[in-house]
């Protein structure tokens, strides 16, 4: 039964869920970093928020983790290098706090309008001053959003509701998604200009880092006003303070900030500034969202493979997962053959897919090609960590779908290129349920990858076979099945047998000496 920690304050539905699983889970909240290491190798889950750092340390001592699930969006908490290193998939709940977190950029842009927090203060001081707090109209204003994202987009709708123009910034933004939600795409600069508000919704990255900078801040349109309730960090903190102190911007209301908790920032007690203490998600309705979505992702992860809303690896749906699980495997044998028959020098894997498999989603059965042909360089690869490796090695990959017709009904196809040239197999599915090889390095054979295999390439000529089965009869050796394979009568010629038992090295060099071998190679396939 798989068992995860729960190591932070969320809603108790995340525990009744994985319960009502068949998932074992403990609550045990506030640990150390040394507390949290000691007990982290008993569990295959991690469910956090944002206190508990799942740092370098803790991944290494986590001997059996194979998910981390973040209630929220951020996962600056997360080492995920080092958890894709680990084989540790990552997945946050982009979606279970996307409009809390913009009703909140909606509120505090009304707040800046209005200078509401000021005039609540001074009322309630009994001051009175009416005339004191003029404010300006949403209706007509231009917003300016950098990032377009799911978020991105709630905000935009509602401030169209508002009768505001709204334009966006965001480089993944295309022309078709930008007049599906009633915007105009602009550059950073046209933003800046025109913008009467401004509010951010877009990772910390080191792109994004400080976008908002002083040079940027700079080319804003005096008066403006700017909104962040995405992450700390995209604005500079100082300029800011400067540009509100010399009038040039006109407010500023901030959730996030550089450093958290925010106790002494010298934007506090600044005219025209309003803060909050990181209040985006702060609802009831968000927090029992994200910790009813993280219990149900890392459940379909732990329970069926399914894999949503992760960080490092492909997603791949509870739905999907029964489907693609044939593909995954076949894909797995195919990068395990050439890994173990190609294992020096590769400088570029291609998947190809044809058929029926070209109507899947072809990410995770590239990881499994990875996986596949990663291991053999450790034992600890899988889907996870075979493309963090792969980069590593600055290996290339390429996906590629054809919707040509194929003498099978499906079919998957890895290439890797090498200093001698490039290397293909190519595989199917038998009954859809059962991988076959069909193809390997130009030649047509068709076999099972199972067990222990041997793979000999040899000269097409009269008495190998009878040669061949007279020396492993005599080492005592079983032969399961036999596959053969050549390009043209009388040239090269490959054969794959399964054989019950290892072969012993002496063994292969023997056979290595009969007459016409070229090359003999034990395989092994899980």
């Amino acid at each position: 039964m798989p068992k995860v920690l729960i190591s932070d304050q969320m809603s108790p539905k995340a525990a009744e869920i994985f319960r009502a699983r068949g998932i074992e889970v403990d609550e045990i909240t506030g640990l150390s970093k040394d507390e949290l290491i000691k007990i982290i190798g008993n569990y295959d889950g991690l469910a956090v928020r944002s206190a508990t750092k799942a740092t370098k340390d803790v991944i290494a001592a986590a001997t059996n983790l194979k998910v981390i699930g973040r209630a929220g969006i951020g996962v600056d908490n997360v080492d995920i290098p080092a958890a894709s290193g680990a084989g540790v998939v990552v997945m946050n709940t982009p979606f279970g706090n996307s409009i809390t977190t913009a009703e909140h950029a909606i509120a505090l842009m009304f707040a800046l309008a209005r200078q509401l927090p000021e005039a609540d203060a001074s009322t309630q001081a009994g001051k009175w001053e009416k005339n004191r707090f003029m404010g300006v109209e949403l209706t007509a204003k231009t917003l300016g959003l950098i990032g377009a994202g799911n978020i991105g987009s709630i905000v935009a709708d509602r401030a169209l509701g508002l009768k505001m123009k709204v334009i966006a910034y965001d480089p993944f933004l295309t022309a078709e998604r930008a007049e599906h939600m009633g915007v105009t795409k602009v550059t950073l600069d046209e933003l800046l200009a025109q913008a009467d508000f401004i509010t951010l919704h877009t990772p910390l990255t080191d792109s994004t880092r400080n976008i908002l900078s002083a040079e940027n801040l700079a080319k804003a349109r005096p008066g403006v006003r700017i909104i962040n309730c995405a992450r700390g960090g995209l604005i500079d903190e100082a300029a800011l303070k400067a540009g509100l102190d010399s009038g040039h911007i006109g407010g500023a209301a901030l959730d996030v900030f550089v450093e958290e908790p925010a106790k002494a920032s010298p934007l506090f007690g600044t005219p025209n500034f309003i803060s909050t203490p990181h209040l985006g998600a702060s609802t009831d309705e968000a927090q029992v969202n994200v910790a009813i979505q993280v219990a149900e992702q890392m459940s379909d992860f732990l329970l069926t493979g399914g894999v949503t809303n992760a960080l490092n690896v492909p997603s791949l749906s509870a739905e999907e997962a029964p489907r693609l699980r044939p593909y995954m495997q076949l894909a797995e044998r195919l990068g395990s053959l050439v890994g173990q028959l190609v294992s020096d020098g590769i400088s570029a894997v291609k998947v190809e897919v044809e058929g029926a498999a070209a109507e899947l989603n072809i990410k995770p059965i590239t990881a499994a090609v990875l996986a596949g042909l990663m291991r053999t360089h450790s034992d600890t690869v899988n889907m996870v960590n075979a493309p963090f490796l792969a980069r590593e090695r600055n290996i290339e990959i390429a996906e590629v779908r054809h919707e040509r017709e194929t003498d099978y009904h499906t079919l998957v196809r890895v290439t890797v290129k090498t200093p001698d040239g490039d290397r293909s197999v190519a595989g199917t599915l038998f009954g859809m349920t059962k991988p076959r090889l069909t193809e390997i390095f130009g030649i047509t054979v068709e076999a099972d990858l199972n067990g222990r295999m041997l793979y000999i390439v040899n000269e097409d000529k009269p008495g190998f076979i009878g040669r061949l089965g007279s020396t492993l009869g005599e080492a005592g050796v079983n032969i399961g099945t036999f596959h053969l394979g050549r390009r043209n009568e009388g040239q090269e010629a490959i054969l794959l047998l399964s054989v019950d038992e290892a072969i012993p090295d002496p063994l292969l060099a023997g056979i290595c000496q009969l007459p016409g071998v070229k090359t003999v190679k034990a395989l092994v396939f899980a």
